[in-house]
């Protein structure tokens, strides 16, 4: 550590350390724009000059790194003269729209303007303009003329991205932001650039000319798409969801989201939503009211069970459906006799009396500080961005990743050594790698396995350093020998000293196995289920044909149930519903997500229920009781949360218990190949809302997976 004065304070800071950082830490503001804490430094706008004693003209505070006994000074004249006059070069060629400009209120370049701008420009010439430019559906750059070069966007894309999608081409006035060869911005955290852009150069396509940002309230929330638990603002106009931001957590998100989590919003107010409870009567749908489709509920409930007992009634919930959701529909099934209750759709095998929630076996900011990793069976781009940036950050520290894989995949990372092969071969392919820590370690292997070369070099890659992992992804997840897979991970993972976990693939797979969702012991798995095992079924926030292995052999199993209740917000499976009971999606809803590291995150409704939509807890609630059910006496998702995540106190936990989690498992000593590949959701087919996003099913990997029909 090294002592600095900053406008006559004494500051402690990190040797190597830029004036910028020392002047964070004192919590002094220095005005810039290309800089930003999660960037590399790039000094191109020289906004930040500061004065410096014995330097004889001002320094960028960002490029200036701190020595012993340096005196700064950020508000002198010679400082503050300096920085006018780069706000002055900054605004020659700068168009006068702020009136138009999305970025209007929220423009870093408008504020600073105010207190270092002229009141009049001592320029006449004529401004430069550069055109417009098409990068796909969902990053705007119709008014590059704002640009004012400071390249963050594309250190974004080089760094955080993993790709450099935007460079800058020529040089002085014809300078400016592109694409190469007419190429679009294809990046799964693309939408991250928008919020970066300190000017309005770069706005959100179907948030533009929308709202003004001042007409905006801002609500707290939580993404409901995969297993990061993204923390969110939504911003919310007329009680209209109109755009989603990212709210920073150094522990979960850091300040990015996935695009997924940025866009899927516009399924909130598509033409998709179930707005009133439908029912079918003659082959024709009909709206009614709430109590008269919850009773033709309980009635065909009750009928079907007296006609062939409580064992043919069932229910297929979504992951990322929340916690109390999850429990209520649980405790419905159980509360009529039946066990027949699972969330694991697009598993291929189903785990009996498991010990513990699966999860990812470490806190999410430590993937960041990885010195080696092994990932089996993900596109970790696409199933997981925010811990693939992670990973990517920790690689570009040094940390050396391996991975297994059934197809190339497109890592935005170096992989040191990868395999590719079928995924009824990583079975094999773990055995040689336990067989090859074992040769190591010289300890005996836990089964039949070949020590290769390319084993070996896994293996030594797992050996060395301190903090290293085993991750198993979605198509692991849902492998056939799902159980054999992870119990060689753990072996290897015990015999290298590396954390072995799951990166779970939805909002609340966690969450789902803490609810109970699953079957008891003469239940039926949601395999079984989907093969038409049951003569009535619910379906809660799921579309078996997109979401479960089955794919459309479920329409053909489902049509042979005497009754299916859908709960959705979407008008969803019609072919072979009964009735259909509109329920809220997260913004519309209180609830609670437990994401992949066990982090308990409950979020509140942002604008009230579309129509005669209501919260699921809700209805599942008032179905039990119009089946005059025992135990479902809560008045609020609070209750419940806290009859299943309660302290000794009534306190309901932050991080759910370390005795409740665990990724134990054993090794069977048969072990049956199988030649069909596990089913893994495309990036933006992974749930209702996602699908029924026009802009993400407008992306180029939405177009590459093959756009699917999600209308009735």
């Amino acid at each position: 550590m090294i002592e600095i004065e900053l406008d006559g304070k004494k500051v402690d800071i990190v040797e190597g350390s830029m004036i910028m950082h020392a002047a964070e830490k004192a919590g002094t503001y220095i005005p810039h724009f290309c800089y930003h804490k999660k960037l590399s430094i790039a000094a191109s706008c020289r906004m930040c000059l500061v004065d410096v004693e014995k330097l004889p003209k001002p320094m960028p505070a960002c490029a200036t790194p701190v020595t012993q006994g340096m005196v700064v000074h950020t508000k002198t004249e010679k400082a503050i003269k300096a920085q006018k006059s780069v706000m002055e070069f900054l605004l020659i060629n700068h168009p006068l729209d702020c009136p138009i400009c999305d970025q209007g209120g929220e423009c870093q370049l408008q504020d600073l303007a105010v207190g270092y701008g002229g009141m009049t420009s001592r320029y006449e010439e004529e401004k430069r303009v550069v055109f417009h430019k098409d990068i796909g559906p969902l990053i705007s750059m119709e008014e590059m003329s704002r640009c004012i070069h400071c390249t963050r966007c594309v250190r974004f894309g080089q760094e955080i991205a993993g790709i450099m999608e935007l460079g800058m081409s020529h040089r002085g006035e014809h300078a400016e932001i592109e694409t190469f060869v007419g190429q679009s911005v294809d990046s799964e955290l693309s939408g991250n650039m928008i919020d970066i852009c300190p000017v309005g150069a770069l706005t959100s396509k179907p948030f533009r000319y929308s709202a003004r940002t001042w007409e905006l309230s801002r609500r707290k929330s939580v993404s409901p798409h995969d297993s990061t638990g993204a923390n969110l603002i939504v911003q919310v106009k007329n009680d209209r969801v109109m755009r989603v931001v990212p709210l920073e957590n150094e522990a979960v998100n850091e300040c990015w989201i996935a695009d997924r989590d940025r866009f899927s919003y516009e399924a909130l107010n598509s033409e998709h939503r179930l707005n009133a409870p439908m029912v079918k009567q003659g082959g024709e749908w009909k709206t009614v009211d709430w109590k008269t489709a919850l009773e033709y509920v309980a009635n065909g409930l009750k009928s079907i069970k007296a006609d062939h007992g409580a064992s043919s009634l069932g229910a297929l919930v979504s992951p990322h459906s929340t916690l109390e959701e999850l429990y209520l529909a649980g405790a419905l099934i159980r509360g009529l006799g039946s066990e027949n209750i699972d969330y694991r759709l697009r598993n291929a095998e189903f785990e009996v009396n498991q010990t513990g929630a699966r999860y990812l076996g470490m806190a999410i900011s430590d993937l960041s500080n990885l010195q080696s990793v092994l990932v089996v069976g993900s596109d970790l781009r696409k199933d997981h961005p925010l811990f693939a940036q992670r990973i990517r950050q920790a690689v570009r520290g040094g940390c050396e990743l391996s991975a297994i894989s059934s197809q190339p995949i497109s890592w935005a990372m170096a992989v040191r050594h990868g395999r590719v092969l079928p995924s009824s071969e990583w079975v094999q392919t773990l055995a040689d790698i336990a067989a090859a820590v074992a040769a190591e370690k010289n300890v005996p292997a836990p089964q039949m396995g070949q020590v290769s070369e390319s084993a070996q070099l896994i293996a030594r890659s797992l050996l060395t350093g301190e903090r290293k992992a085993i991750l198993l992804g979605n198509a692991a997840a849902h492998h056939s020998q799902a159980n054999q897979l992870l119990a060689l991970a753990q072996w290897i993972g015990t015999h290298a000293g590396a954390v072995v976990g799951y990166l779970t693939e939805a909002a609340n797979t966690v969450g789902a196995q803490l609810a109970g969702a699953l079957p008891g012991e003469h239940g039926l798995n949601a395999g079984q289920m989907l093969k038409g095992a049951l003569k009535a079924c619910v379906l809660l926030n799921n579309e078996p044909q997109f979401d479960s292995a089955a794919g459309a052999s479920a329409t053909e199993a489902f049509q042979s149930c005497e009754m299916v209740v859908t709960l959705s917000p979407f008008k969803a499976n019609m072919a072979f519903s009964d009735v259909l009971l509109p329920v809220s999606p997260f913004t519309e809803t209180s609830g609670t997500f437990i994401n992949a590291e066990g982090r308990v995150q409950s979020f509140h409704a942002v604008v009230k229920p579309l129509g005669e939509a209501r919260p699921a807890w809700k209805v599942l609630r008032a179905l039990a009781n119009t089946l005059n059910l025992p135990g479902f006496d809560f008045d609020s998702s609070k209750d419940v949360l806290a009859h299943l995540l309660s302290g000794g106190d009534g306190t309901v936990f932050d991080q759910v218990p370390a005795n409740r989690l665990s990724n134990a498992a054993s090794l069977s000593t048969t072990s049956v190949p199988s030649q069909v590949e596990p089913c893994v959701a495309e990036i933006y087919q992974l749930d209702g809302i996602v699908r029924r996003a026009s802009a993400l099913q407008m992306t180029t990997d939405a177009k590459v997976a093959g756009i699917q029909e999600v209308a009735a």
